[in-house]
């Protein structure tokens, strides 16, 4: 394993730790956010503030997080919260990944859900879409298969949400498409929003929060 590898792993374990702690603090019956980076990055509890929200919204995403890690952190990711929305945002490395296939990312997060509907059944769950990515952003990051990466999950976004929201139909949950305003001619993320290509600018998570405010305020 080399460092770099090395050093985002023991990130990873480092922030499910920290979420070990705080979830002894946390107060029930509340909203969740959880995923990847894309979730963590969320900057929703500004923006709750800024809005004016009378609400408790914890943030449990993990930078990297495919889905296969989050069946193996689901107390602390999820179910240590006990809340009374969910929304999840998960996969998107697994699609970035040049061996990944619809079916299995289906099949993955499926598992997911299954442990959700049966462990917290009167939750409500809402499955964010996948975001779109740009390749032209890509060209400011460091990490040199971002381009790859960005245009992987472009050529998978269209296959992967509907997937996800297939999903939603079958367990009864909610499918939200949080992506209208984020997408310039190309369907790639502006370029305004992009920081690498992958993750956005916190301007773009006001768009996204406008698209799905409504459901966190039902």
């Amino acid at each position: 394993m080399d460092f770099i590898t090395e050093f985002f792993k023991h990130e990873k374990e480092e922030k499910l730790e920290r979420f070990r702690h705080l979830n002894r603090y946390v107060k029930k019956g509340q909203i969740l956010f959880t995923g990847s980076s894309l979730m963590e990055q969320f900057p929703i509890n500004e923006i709750a503030m800024t809005e004016g929200l009378d609400v408790i919204i914890y943030n449990r995403g993990i930078g990297g997080y495919t889905i296969p890690e989050m069946l193996d952190a689901m107390d602390e990711q999820i179910f240590d919260l006990e809340p009374s929305k969910i929304f999840i945002n998960i996969g998107t490395n697994d699609i970035s990944q040049p061996d990944k296939t619809i079916e299995s990312l289906k099949d993955d997060y499926r598992k997911v859900l299954e442990q959700i509907k049966k462990r917290l059944p009167e939750t409500k769950v809402y499955m964010m879409a996948y975001y779109p990515a740009s390749v032209k952003g890509a060209s400011h990051s460091q990490w040199p298969d971002a381009a790859k990466t960005a245009k992987r999950r472009l050529d998978m976004l269209e296959d992967a949400n509907k997937a996800v929201e297939e999903l939603a139909v079958e367990f009864g949950y909610k499918y939200i498409d949080v992506n209208a305003g984020l997408t310039d001619e190309d369907g790639q993320t502006k370029e305004e929003y992009s920081i690498d290509g992958i993750h956005m600018w916190s301007d773009a998570y006001e768009i996204v929060y406008n698209n799905m405010k409504e459901y966190i305020l039902e």
